[in-house]
């Protein structure tokens, strides 16, 4: 069998094949035929059939491989899980207005680091400095490239060779494998556990505190909560003892909110201003998550805390590009005026909108797709629950509406798996036997591509 895979420069003779030339670098079409007739030789020596080994099969594999590697690995996908704010799908979706900023600057030149006023060397974090400061009440700020550097810097400048103290409920684990008690340790701060896993009292820390302390730290529990007989030491609880012994007060906020959402029944976060009013000498925050900009890490909090990070030399390392600072300079401007940040910035709105109106959004795409879809295609509305994700609210569910998604002769396993090949690819989720796609996250711009792809799945299913 091995005999019979045609040799590279036979394969590149088929008039097929150098019909793809024209288009294509040869460095890539050369590439893309050796791979194939790798993959054969493997699947051959698996003891695959011979069908493998036909002309036309080996050309469509070729071209399969070549459009492969043409494409772009990091692709717009649709969400239809109901996870707002979705790790492994990049989190936020960004505002139009901060995508329209990205743009602005990415296509030329910019003033990163340049003082238009006086002529001369600026700094990159002065863009978004004074907005940081006016929407959290912050003395300064500073912004790097994600939370978890956030942390790094802080405890490498105020805390290195020190103690720290933390409720022992605290020294989360999050994703990537992302610990509390690692991240301590590589900035070379010393950890100092206290109270229990379920609770903790403010007496706890303030029997910790020694001439060796350099911080108090609280610590968001992000993606898990304790519940039952349960206690943790309030900022403001923190900040007095602080304040009595001279002990700065950090928090690693985690997600961030910038806006009060329990009006819209999400509660039990405390604004980024809020903490800081209770008494937080340092807050570390997400730019993505609930903020809903691009990732990055906030730091925000005392000038005599902040100063140290601005001229500490990891913070070079960890610094944030113009494309992240043009987006996050616009998503903030949006939070000037509370009715614009829900309307305009995408998780806000996803988070706060009414079963109501997802229930007539549902309707109404049940009804526009049913005019389009083959007979084999059934579209049912359920109710269900989305989450926010993104280590915010671990306990919310929100209510919403599901589209169940049945294609004749097709398991919801099929249907997932097409769905998720598409050249839009879509993610849905299964429960109960059943495929279903959450409104609540679905864009109104991704209604086209989901009809496409869930028209190709109809056909591939017959």
């Amino acid at each position: 069998m091995l005999k019979l895979i045609p040799k590279v420069d036979r394969v590149l003779e088929w008039p097929e094949i150098a019909a793809l030339l024209p288009g294509h670098p040869r460095p890539e079409v050369l590439m893309a035929v050796r791979q194939t007739l790798d993959d054969l030789r493997a699947q051959v020596l698996g003891g695959a059939g011979g069908a493998i080994l036909e002309r036309d099969a080996v050309i469509a594999a070729v071209m399969a491989c070549l459009r492969r590697r043409s494409s772009s690995s990091l692709r717009p996908v649709i969400n239809g899980t109901g996870v707002v704010v979705h790790t492994n799908l990049g989190r936020s979706p960004l505002a139009d207005a901060a995508e329209e900023a990205i743009h602005s600057v990415a296509s030329g030149y910019s003033n990163l680091e340049f003082d238009l006023q006086n002529g001369e060397r600026g700094t990159r974090y002065s863009h978004v400095e004074d907005l940081i400061c006016e929407l959290t009440g912050a003395e300064s700020a500073l912004v790097v490239n994600n939370n978890a550097a956030a942390v790094m810097l802080a405890l490498s400048s105020l805390a290195l060779g020190r103690q720290v103290v933390v409720s022992r409920g605290e020294l989360v684990e999050i994703g990537g494998s992302f610990r509390i008690p690692d991240v301590m340790r590589q900035s070379g701060a010393q950890l100092v556990e206290v109270g229990t896993t379920n609770r903790t009292h403010i007496r706890d820390f303030s029997t910790a505190i020694c001439d060796a302390t350099a911080l108090l730290l609280k610590v968001h529990t992000s993606n898990f909560a304790i519940v039952g007989f349960t206690a943790q030491a309030t900022i403001a609880e923190m900040a007095a003892l602080g304040h009595e012994t001279g002990t700065p007060v950090m928090l690693d906020a985690g997600s961030g909110c910038l806006l009060d959402l329990s009006s819209f029944g999400i509660g039990g976060e405390p604004t980024i201003r809020q903490y800081l009013a209770e008494g937080a000498d340092l807050v570390t925050f997400s730019g993505d998550k609930l903020l809903g900009g691009p990732q990055a890490g906030i730091i925000a909090g005392k000038r005599d805390l902040v100063g140290p990070l601005k001229q500490h030399p990891f913070l070079r390392a960890v610094r944030i590009d113009k494309l992240t600072l043009a987006a996050l300079e616009a998503t903030l401007r949006l939070y000037r005026d509370d009715r614009s940040a829900l309307a305009a910035i995408p998780t806000l709105r996803m988070l706060t909108t009414a079963i109501a109106e997802l229930d007539r959004r549902a309707n109404r795409i049940i009804k526009k797709f049913g005019r389009s879809l083959p007979e084999t295609v059934t579209l049912l509305k359920h109710r269900g629950e989305s989450s926010a994700g993104g280590g915010s609210f671990p306990l919310l569910q929100l209510p919403t509406a599901l589209i169940e998604v049945k294609i004749a002769n097709a398991s919801p396993q099929m249907i997932e798996a097409v769905l998720r090949r598409s050249p839009v690819p879509v993610i849905g989720r299964i429960h109960r036997e059943r495929y279903l796609l959450d409104v609540r996250t679905i864009l109104d711009r991704d209604l086209s591509a989901l009809l496409a792809a869930i028209t190709q799945a109809a056909e591939e299913c017959r």
